[in-house]
């Protein structure tokens, strides 16, 4: 594999995993753009599932003392019963068009929030909007591994502590996207290119994952729903703005 296609992979890696360990989602948002220069569009998804799961993995351990069990598991069951309704629906729904209406609800909630900062929220949990939202995760995550989008807007909602919002959506993103993985696996799409590209990112995708969840440890709870609240918005403008010009591409092509 040429220096360069090294380069970028690690890059991507690094800038995925210090997202992650900071917010506890992004790693696909914040790492596919320099992954898909140097690789086809299946191999960049795979390598963002695989990376989601090993940052995922070291942000549950840093939260495990902050683990709401009945909470977790009010979206997780309804996750996993939406999980093959997105499978089902992957031959039948044109996913860009999902991810630009994903990428429009997260935009445009991140700078309503930066626009009413002191917008009231709530005090406690809604229990059947948790399982709602579990689902639409669930179904999301199977059908464009976007599982993380909705929780990560319902979260913020609330009026839960950075540890609390952290050990909700980290589990729930590692559970969702490790099964996701595991059918990515069954399907033959991990092959050993992409593991070999596994093995090249892996120091870089570690060590700044870790470096994210010692900033995360740092942050004060304000900081941490303002930084939040930033990362939702660039994430919604990464994916229209990723969408917007696929389009352009293809119309210039015709």
């Amino acid at each position: 594999m040429p220096v360069e296609a090294i380069l970028l992979i690690s890059i991507g890696a690094a800038f995925g995993g210090l997202v992650n360990g900071l917010a506890g989602f992004g790693t696909g948002l914040f790492a596919l753009g320099w992954w898909l220069h140097v690789l086809p569009p299946t191999s960049a998804v795979a390598l963002v599932v695989i990376f989601s799961f090993v940052s995922g993995v070291q942000g549950v351990f840093a939260v495990r003392q902050s683990l709401n069990w009945p909470r977790l598991a009010r979206f997780v069951i309804p996750a996993l019963a939406g999980m093959p309704l997105g499978f089902a629906m992957l031959g039948h729904l044109n996913a860009g068009v999902l991810k630009l209406l994903v990428g429009v609800m997260l935009a445009l909630f991140g700078g309503f929030f930066i626009a009413r900062p002191k917008f009231k929220r709530w005090q406690r949990d809604h229990k059947l909007g948790d399982s709602l939202v579990g689902f639409i995760g669930g179904v999301l995550g199977a059908l464009a591994g976007l599982s993380g989008a909705l929780p990560t807007i319902w979260s913020a909602l609330h009026n839960w502590q950075k540890g609390e919002q952290r050990a909700l959506l980290q589990p729930f993103n590692v559970l969702i996207l490790g099964i996701v993985m595991l059918v990515f696996g069954w399907h033959g799409l991990l092959d050993k290119d992409i593991w070999l590209a596994v093995a090249m990112a892996l120091p870089s995708s570690i060590i700044s994952a870790q470096f994210g969840i010692f900033i995360f440890r740092k942050l004060s709870e304000s900081q941490f729903r303002q930084i939040l609240i930033w990362l939702i918005l660039a994430s919604g403008m990464v994916l229209v703005g990723g969408e917007f010009g696929d389009f352009l591409g293809a119309f210039a092509a015709h």
